[in-house]
């Protein structure tokens, strides 16, 4: 058992034998990211969070919590919380360093490496590395309604019901056609038959892949065309979306396939659960994807601010 700072302990499942240490060093609150839940040894305030140390393992979505938890704790007079996995080296140092990433307005890096600094034996593993660089690009605050993180949470489904069974509802977004319109929200409509298919919400942007570099089965081509190309690939030509309630029957179970409209059944895309390559190039995990060509954009205008 280390501390991190007045009040803040990060250790190991070995440290929760010794009751009289953890009395004698102050500590109130315990905080257990592990497999299984402890035996305590006296009267704390505890709060437990099921990971295993495992890359695809999501830490992310309990970080607000466990930092919640700490920062209540260390608010206390006179106590101090200790922050436990079974060896003290990644999931603990995950939970240490998303808490030094908010409270001290530290970026990754310089939470990390203050950490290491500390208890040189820390290594947190590259999942969950990757989990507080997302936690740090959603400014140390987990937004459910990030395309950030819910393309990170698609990411887990598979991981999570390899068989693509009994997926959450709440994985789908909203049916816009039936549930109620939010008025300044853009929406998107199939070409052919005007039904409404998916808001603008839905979109999960990712960053422009390297356009017809990332295409290696093409054929060679001349440098003229091969200018040519690369400006039309790094252009995306589909909208890569959340899943919407009305393709759940399709997506259910089956790895790969069409996206059909619901009301005329024109085909409006394609899903693949285990990612597909966008047109401009960049790979995208799971990819539930509309082409551009159609669907048309509807944007709700104000009348009463153009008058």
């Amino acid at each position: 058992m280390i501390a991190v700072q007045t009040g803040l302990y990060i250790g190991a499942a070995s440290d929760l034998a010794d009751g009289q240490e953890l009395a004698r060093t102050g500590i109130t609150h315990i905080l257990t990211v592990d497999s299984e839940e402890p035996k305590l040894p006296g009267p704390f305030q505890t709060k437990f969070v099921y990971a295993l140390d495992e890359e695809s393992a999501d830490l992310l979505s309990c970080l607000d919590g466990c930092v919640q938890f700490i920062c209540e704790a260390m608010d206390l007079p006179s106590s101090a919380v200790l922050v436990h996995c079974h060896a003290g080296r990644s999931r603990s140092a995950t939970v240490i360093t998303a808490f030094l990433m908010k409270s001290s307005r530290l970026t990754l890096s310089d939470a990390y490496t203050k950490l290491q600094l500390i208890k040189s034996d820390v290594k947190i593993n590259e999942g969950f590395l990757n989990q507080l660089a997302l936690y740090e690009s959603m400014n140390c605050e987990v937004d459910m309604t990030s395309p950030v993180y819910k393309q990170y949470r698609l990411q887990k489904i598979t991981d999570k019901y390899p068989e693509l069974q009994n997926v959450p509802k709440d994985v789908f977004a909203a049916d816009p056609a039936t549930a109620q319109a939010h008025s300044n929200e853009a929406v998107h409509r199939c070409r052919k038959c005007r039904r409404t298919v998916f808001r603008g919400s839905s979109i999960l942007t990712h960053v422009a892949g390297s356009g017809q570099e990332a295409f290696t089965h093409k054929k060679t081509v001349g440098p003229v065309a091969h200018a040519q190309d690369h400006a039309t690939q790094t252009q995306c030509t589909s909208y890569f979306i959340e899943p919407v309630q009305w393709m759940e029957r399709s997506l259910l179970g089956v790895l790969d396939g069409q996206l059909l409209c619901p009301k005329c059944s024109s085909k409006l895309g394609s899903f693949n659960w285990y990612g597909d390559r966008c047109s401009c190039g960049r790979w995208v995990t799971p990819a539930f994807q509309i082409h551009k060509n159609r669907v048309d954009e509807i944007k709700h205008i104000n009348i009463s601010a153009l008058k």
